[in-house]
């Protein structure tokens, strides 16, 4: 895991990464995403700093489940864990069919899904950094 994609962003540095917890602050929001989806095996964990270039969030955090079944758990554990911990309200969408749900805790908007359905949409390229390979 933590493979750098190099994918420049205006500044030219890397922008795109595949997640690990190392990668975030000890005790942020961040980190606890980043743990619990490890914790539920999330595949192919990618983070995206928003952080000054977009006001919607300061990570986009996407991620993989082998099934909807998976996905919706990672969705629903992922939110009780955030709750538990304090760190604010949480909002889940498309948990009916789980192909993908999207969790947005604020600061760090979590973009969960099945792999075909992932594939589909690329995000990743979307938000202009190109498509990412598993490690």
């Amino acid at each position: 895991m933590n493979q750098a994609h190099n994918s420049p962003d205006l500044s030219g540095s890397s922008v795109i990464n595949e997640a690990s917890v190392a990668d975030a602050e000890p005790g942020s929001l961040h980190a606890l995403v980043l743990q619990s989806l490890d914790d539920d095996q999330a595949q192919e964990m990618v983070s995206i700093p928003l952080e000054g270039k977009s006001s919607i969030a300061d990570h986009m955090v996407i991620a993989s489940g082998r099934s909807s079944r998976q996905v919706a758990a990672i969705a629903q554990k992922l939110a009780e864990r955030i709750k538990r911990a304090g760190l604010g309200p949480v909002r889940i969408e498309g948990l009916p069919a789980a192909d993908w749900v999207l969790v947005d805790a604020g600061d760090i908007i979590v973009h969960l899904f099945r792999p075909e359905v992932r594939s589909f949409y690329n995000l990743e390229r979307m938000w202009g950094f190109g498509e990412v390979t598993s490690a």
